[in-house]
Parts: C-alpha cells; sequence; structure tokens
C-alpha cells in the first residue's frame, strides 16, 4: 500500500512539475557571419553576399553589420549594412553588400581569380541584433574561412 501511494505522489508530483512549464525554451545563441559569395563588379566595387546565421531557439532581427574583411592577409574594407531582416530561429538569411575594396586586395582577389586558387579571408566586427520581444544584443563576430571559385562564372567567388 505504502509503494502504490509513493508511486501516486511521484506520479501527481511530476504532472504538476510538467504543468508549471510552458515547454519553449528560449535561448539567445551568438550569430555567426561568413561570406558566401564574392563578385567583382566591371568597375572594380565587389558584391558580397553576407550570410547571417542565427543559432537562437527563437527568431531575431539583425539590425546593424559592421566587419571589417580582410582577404589573404590584407584589409580589403568594412562591410557596413542596415539590414533590418528577422531570421528565423536556427536559420540563416543573406545579404547583399557593395564594397569599394582597398587596391591591395584587389590584387589579391584578381591573383587568386587568376591562378584559380584557394583565397582565405577573414571578418571582425560586430553584429547588433533584437531577439524577439527582448533588449538588443551586440555581438562581437570573428571568423576566417575560404572562398573558391566558381566555375562557370568568372569574377565569382563562392
Amino acid at each position: 500500500m505504502l509503494r502504490r501511494f509513493r508511486t501516486a505522489l511521484i506520479a501527481v508530483s511530476l504532472l504538476a512539475l510538467a504543468a508549471c512549464s510552458n515547454g519553449v525554451v528560449k535561448r539567445v545563441s551568438e550569430p555567426a557571419a561568413s561570406l558566401q559569395q564574392l563578385t567583382v563588379q566591371a568597375d572594380g566595387r565587389w558584391s558580397v553576399a553576407l550570410r547571417l546565421q542565427n543559432f537562437s531557439s527563437m527568431p531575431m532581427t539583425f539590425d546593424d553589420v559592421s566587419l571589417a574583411l580582410t582577404v589573404g592577409d590584407t584589409d580589403a574594407g568594412t562591410l557596413q549594412a542596415k539590414p533590418g531582416i528577422s531570421i528565423g530561429g536556427v536559420s540563416a538569411d543573406v545579404i547583399t553588400v557593395d564594397l569599394q575594396p582597398s587596391s591591395a586586395a584587389r590584387l589579391v582577389v584578381a591573383d587568386a581569380l587568376a591562378s584559380n586558387r584557394t583565397l582565405a579571408y577573414g571578418l571582425k566586427g560586430s553584429v547588433a541584433a533584437t531577439p524577439e520581444e527582448k533588449k538588443q544584443r551586440t555581438f562581437d563576430i570573428s571568423s576566417r574561412s575560404t572562398l573558391n571559385q566558381a566555375p562557370g562564372l568568372p569574377g565569382v567567388l563562392r
């Protein structure tokens, strides 16, 4: 009899505890940024497809992006945008940012394209985002990766 009472008490306690939670855990995680594509325009400017990744469990509105771009070991310039886009939890979206690169960076990219070599790049700066129903936060971004020439698309690195 005592065993049944104890089992029933545990079951009722667990049900009461489960009823207290709303079932949805909302976590804010640092977002990430990376280059999805870099296109060299005829006038020497670059069109950069910047991928913004939201690792949070809730949607976030990406308000401001300011990322210093390096190609190889050369400063290319700063990618600045105010996208104002909402990205769902554990999702990503791409924005396009135009950049007037430095002369040295143009040479690095032209050399990578001409010799069909991998181009190393780095992003360092900040992204301001507002999690759903919370205050805006600024996240520091620091990442490195590579781009390769896109087959059949001259002047395009992916």
